[in-house]
């Protein structure tokens, strides 16, 4: 069991007060708070490090450099990758996903070909697609959820393969009903069915919760985001095997990426540095590379267990209030502590600001899953409540009560 009371004094933040109430923070699917070993790595690089990195020979640059591909190291320990050259800085999970849609999309799609993703995917996973789509005259197709959230069978998604699937993209936790998706058993179904079908997953809602290992995982992608592990923004990792990594095109062209230029051509440098062109967020990942310490000192599975629980006490107490509907799986085996609901009567943005009265935040709206909302659960907008590593019982229980001052507001 986690001391939860021991790590929020590691998080400066939690001491706030919101209209004069403590903070109890519940939107840590859009992005976690930091601690203080994080905070410190960030400071301490621009305080006594600060210069540019693989450039120069003097001393700065140096330990800049050496600080930045230490970083690197620890990533790539912490996804289980081969080799950190497989291993690429990026700006966050999104502009991941867009490298490999525009380097590997465009170099591979052509017309007729078939792309899979979930009707639960963020709109980071839907976008760069049907852009790619469009240009090479691809098509989309979609895995059906039920009304849980869940998808189909494994021996239905097997159906959706075919030789002219190139490419099945998706979440690992769905970051609006929370739900955990068999992304191991559907890579492996897929590699059965067509070897050449690659697969890519979105890891943003589950690298900072759970034990990831790339290669048990089956997949070619994966992409995981700094600000949902406790790292800073900015700053997020694609995972890809270097032997696709290498076919692939280089998505920005600058400095750093390459090897030579001249007027009229240029070579790329080797990987990982052929998809980092110009000076990257370097207090960024370095402040990820003291996030990725503090996550191993707690240990993953001891989070995982920690936000299993917690949900599992949420689901049992928001369900006893008349009138929610809460989203997603109601078996807490594939969720984890991600809940989405609806206050009958009360919209989902005056929840949420009622809520912020009481110093609780949550977020509302589509949380970037636009389809999800309208086109397969019929709502206009949700709550969404969403737990971390220092969240209690306690404040489930504040948000709880604050649910119910909401009621005797609105009189429903």
């Amino acid at each position: 069991m986690l001391d939860t009371l021991k790590i929020r004094k590691d998080f400066p933040i939690l001491k706030r007060k919101i209209n004069g109430k403590p903070l109890v923070y519940l939107d840590n699917a859009a992005t976690t708070q930091k601690p203080k070993s994080v905070i410190n790595a960030t400071v301490d690089y621009y305080s006594c490090h600060n210069a540019n990195i693989h450039r120069g020979i003097h001393t700065l640059a140096e330990e800049a450099t050496a600080m930045y591909e230490g970083a690197r190291v620890k990533l790539a320990k912490f996804l289980g990758a081969r080799s950190e050259k497989e291993i690429i800085f990026v700006r966050n999970s999104t502009e991941a996903i867009n490298l490999v849609a525009y380097s590997w999309g465009r170099a591979n799609l052509k017309k007729g070909d078939e792309i899979i993703l979930s009707q639960a995917e963020h709109h980071s996973n839907i976008i760069p697609w049907q852009i790619v789509a469009s240009e090479k005259g691809a098509r989309i197709k979609y895995l059906e959820i039920d009304e849980e959230g869940k998808l189909p069978k494994i021996s239905d998604i097997r159906n959706q393969i075919s030789e002219k699937t190139k490419l099945l993209a998706i979440t690992h936790i769905s970051n609006v009903l929370g739900t955990i998706n068999p992304v191991k058993e559907i890579a492996l179904e897929v590699k059965k069915i067509n070897p050449q079908c690659l697969v890519l997953i979105d890891g943003s809602q589950s690298a900072p919760r759970m034990a990831i290992n790339v290669a048990n995982l089956g997949c070619d992608f994966f992409v995981a985001t700094g600000h949902k592990m406790l790292g800073p923004t900015g700053i997020g990792v694609l995972w890809g095997k270097e032997e696709i990594l290498e076919t692939m095109p280089p998505f920005l062209g600058g400095g750093d990426m390459i090897r030579e230029v001249y007027f009229n051509h240029f070579t790329t440098g080797d990987l990982p540095y052929k998809f980092e062109a110009g000076t990257p967020n370097i207090a960024g990942a370095i402040g990820l590379g003291a996030a990725v310490d503090y996550l191993e000192k707690i240990g993953m599975e001891n989070i995982f267990a920690h936000e299993k629980e917690l949900t599992v006490y949420a689901l049992k107490k928001l369900s006893r209030i008349d009138g929610i509907r809460i989203y997603g799986p109601s078996n807490v085996k594939n969720k984890i502590g991600i809940v989405a609901f609806n206050l009958k009567g009360v919209p989902a943005h005056d929840l949420a600001q009622i809520l912020d009265e009481e110093g609780i935040a949550i977020r509302s709206g589509f949380h970037c899953a636009m389809p999800l909302h309208r086109e397969k659960l019929h709502i206009p907008a949700s709550a969404r409540a969403s737990f971390y590593l220092y969240n209690t019982k306690e404040e489930i229980d504040k948000l709880v009560e604050g649910i119910k001052k909401a009621k005797r507001i609105f009189k429903v």
